[in-house]
């Protein structure tokens, strides 16, 4: 193991000692531990070497290729989470591996206030992954663009629709760290000019499908921050803005107006 550890160190690695440990709690053999060890000297998120990451206190299925939960999103899912009742209807917009969906639905029923949940992403890889992470919820996972894929019953139902959306303005991909722009799907990260191409469209559909007085919840940065509530205001939502400082999040919440 202290092998293991000081080759993640020369590598780089801030946490070599916890790297190496869940390295060496997920191989196999020696032979599948060099290899796991080189795949994280050679850049790959720890997270696709072991196949999962955790958030918000539960283990969050992942594959290659696919965007990782970031713990500044435990915001999101808070603030989702306080927005929810027994039987509500929530809706994981753009959700990647359905972190956000099931880390809301994993809440409602430790408060014995089961949600029903619903998830759905433009990418394969990520519809594959939330089918897993949301299967023990009983989630109900889609593949397509945004609201397109959702049945046609949940328009005027939804309760909370709580979102990741890409936000990183396309000028500001080349940099961002290297796990990120070379291992995560640049559909993931790229929101436009400004960042907020995704989150016009995701405000500007939300009504359609909220029930009266229903949120949307949408992540973003500080400095987008109030931007993003002029859109949420301009799409009939009355926005405020949420910051936590320890984690570095920002989350527009908005209410339809009635």
């Amino acid at each position: 193991m202290a092998a293991v550890t000081e080759r993640l160190r020369t590598a780089g690695c801030v946490f070599a000692d916890e790297e190496a440990a869940l390295l060496a709690g997920a191989a196999d053999s020696p032979e599948a531990l060099r290899t796991m060890v080189e795949q994280r000297v050679a850049g790959l998120p720890l997270e696709h070497i072991v196949g999962w990451a955790e958030f918000c206190g539960i283990r969050i299925a992942l594959e290659p290729g696919v965007f990782v939960p970031r713990r500044r999103s435990e915001l999101l899912v808070r603030l989702a989470s306080a927005r929810v009742g027994p039987g509500s209807v929530v809706v994981d917009l753009a959700c990647g591996s359905g972190a956000i969906g099931a880390a809301i639905a994993a809440r409602a029923a430790s408060a014995a206030a089961a949600v029903e949940v619903h998830a759905c992403d433009i990418d394969p890889a990520a519809v594959r992954c939330a089918r897993r992470n949301l299967s023990a919820a009983g989630g109900h996972v889609y593949a397509g663009d945004l609201y397109e894929p959702l049945p046609v019953a949940l328009r005027g139902q939804v309760s909370v629709i709580a979102a990741n959306v890409p936000y990183v303005p396309t000028e500001a991909v080349v940099i961002m760290p290297a796990e990120a722009r070379m291992h995560e799907p640049l559909l993931a990260l790229d929101g436009g000019s400004d960042g907020l191409d995704i989150l016009r469209r995701a405000a500007a559909d939300a009504g359609a499908w909220l029930e009266p007085a229903g949120h949307l919840l949408i992540e973003s940065s500080r400095g987008q921050a109030q931007a993003a509530a002029a859109v949420f205001e301009a799409a009939g939502l009355a926005a405020e803005i949420a910051m936590d400082d320890d984690l570095g999040a920002t989350v527009i919440v908005g209410q339809l107006l009635l």
